[in-house]
């Protein structure tokens, strides 16, 4: 024991979130005057007085913001032990979420702010304090502690390429990023990781994060639920999606014993959800269907085998167990009758495919083109299989089939058309199964769409019940589909 006392001063940092067009934003000032870091944007703080450090985050809040806090919703947010460059004294912050307040932010104080805006929490501004940007970069990592200790000739100003933040997870909690040996694995590929965001589906064994660098830059770190999807999505990567030129993700790092991999962010807005006016639908379904045929044209790799299966009908029992306490009557009849069609239509020759081409995969970046992520379904098949997931945007939409199959250069053989609609069967019924276990209606229901119209003999997208699109000319009746595109 030293026997001195450590003695520090404590200050308060209001987060006041609001939701905002790009994500959750927050309330930030930029320092003015003869202040310290003026000219620096900063998140309204100032230090406890004789009071709780709740009672100085309301009281601070109010006096430079002119927002009125409610002590029952201030929230704690993070703890950041911190020393300012110089050799400075150190101190200890409180980090608060508020996110109900009566007012409308002002600059308050103007001898020490002269401008107040709100910033997505992803797109913080600079040139902004260090210390405060630490805090920030702490909450959103969900760490409830972290340490800021500046090196003496540091900037008081955020600098990416300085990294001081240190964050220290709760008793038991690995935090909202992975493990220690993925993180590990991530810092040695892309360096210092210094938030990471969970942005998994809201379903059974899906398990990525987006990391920020320390100094720049966004990466996905993603966690196969089993090791053939690790397997087939290196794969891909390593193979095919490269000779797409940017439409898809690079791989940075992999490890087959994690089963994890490291891949670069794509340019681009989720298709899924996004709302479009008609012609805008129908130029991005013909840019989907053009990429689709770009990724069909992908060279076979070197093992690949002459022949493919007809396609997963092996399978048709089991989906079929797994879904009949949940379909309707004349569901399996149907079914099987589809999968019968196909089966005796003639096979189809493989190609490659994305595995798991749907809207949630699919991204439209800023100049229009269309870009794919998300490849651990890749595989040799026939190429009806990756028209699966998009089928249910063609219910009632000829004009969004039709220009699809513009896009994709060629319709459907009658062939394929079989295959088609027995696959889309299939998938409904597993969907359904899955989508009941999983807690996902967005699947049960689409299956169900899907089932009503092959059980009441309603016609599929481009005219025919027997699943043959008739968009763009006539059918190719050649064995393989009329070949690769």
């Amino acid at each position: 024991m030293s026997g001195v006392r450590h003695t520090v001063p404590v200050d308060v940092h209001l987060i006041a979130v609001r939701d905002g067009e790009r994500g959750p934003e927050v309330l930030l000032s930029r320092r003015a005057g003869g202040v310290y870091a003026s000219g620096l944007w900063h998140a309204p703080s100032g230090h406890v007085e004789r009071e709780t450090v709740v009672e100085a985050v309301v009281r601070e809040t109010l006096e430079e913001t002119g927002l009125v806090v409610d002590p029952g919703d201030v929230r704690a947010a993070v703890v950041v032990h911190h020393r300012p460059p110089g050799g400075g004294r150190e101190r200890v912050g409180f980090f608060f979420e508020v996110r109900r307040w009566r007012g409308t932010p002002r600059v308050a104080e103007p001898d020490k702010c002269d401008a107040m805006e709100w910033f997505p929490i992803a797109a913080l501004p600079e040139p902004m304090v260090a210390y405060c940007r630490a805090g920030l970069d702490a909450y959103r990592t969900g760490a409830p502690v972290a340490l800021h200790f500046h090196a003496p000739e540091d900037p008081i100003a955020h600098d990416p390429c300085v990294d001081r933040l240190r964050l220290l997870d709760g008793p038991g909690a690995a935090g909202p990023g992975p493990d220690p040996g993925v993180r590990d694995f991530a810092e040695r590929a892309v360096g210092r990781v210094a938030a990471w965001a969970d942005v998994s589906w809201a379903r059974e064994n899906s398990r990525v994060w987006r990391v920020r660098g320390a100094a720049g830059g966004e990466w996905f770190v993603k966690v196969h639920q089993n090791e053939k999807f690790h397997r087939r999505e290196t794969a891909a990567l390593r193979g095919w999606v490269p000779g797409l030129g940017g439409a898809g993700p690079r791989l940075v790092a992999a490890d087959p014993d994690l089963r994890a991999i490291v891949v670069t962010a794509v340019a681009g807005r989720s298709l899924h959800g996004m709302v479009l006016t008609g012609a805008e639908e129908r130029a991005v379904f013909e840019a989907i269907g053009a990429l689709a045929a770009r990724i069909h044209a992908s060279p076979l790799p070197a093992t690949a085998s002459g022949a493919a299966p007809v396609g997963p009908y092996d399978r048709m029992e089991r989906h079929l167990d797994a879904a009949r306490p949940l379909l309707e009557p004349g569901d399996e009849e149907c079914v099987r009758a589809a999968v019968a069609a196909a089966r005796g239509s003639g096979p189809l020759m493989p190609v490659v495919t994305h595995g798991d081409l749907q809207l949630r995969n699919l991204l439209l970046g800023a100049d229009g083109a269309v870009r794919f992520i998300d490849v651990e379904r890749s595989e040799l098949r026939p190429r009806v299989g990756d028209f699966v997931r998009l089928f249910d945007h063609f219910d009632g939409r000829d004009d969004l089939a039709t220009a699809f199959f513009v896009g994709y250069g060629r319709p459907l053989s009658d062939t394929e058309g079989a295959h088609l609609v027995a696959s889309v069967a299939l998938d409904s019924v597993s969907g359904i199964a899955f989508g009941t276990r999983s807690g996902d209606p967005e699947l049960v229901e689409r299956g169900r769409r899907a089932l009503a119209r092959l059980r009441t003999g309603g016609t599929w997208p481009g005219g025919g019940r027997t699943g043959t699109w008739a968009a763009g000319g006539a059918s190719d009746r050649s064995p393989d589909g009329g070949g690769r595109p």
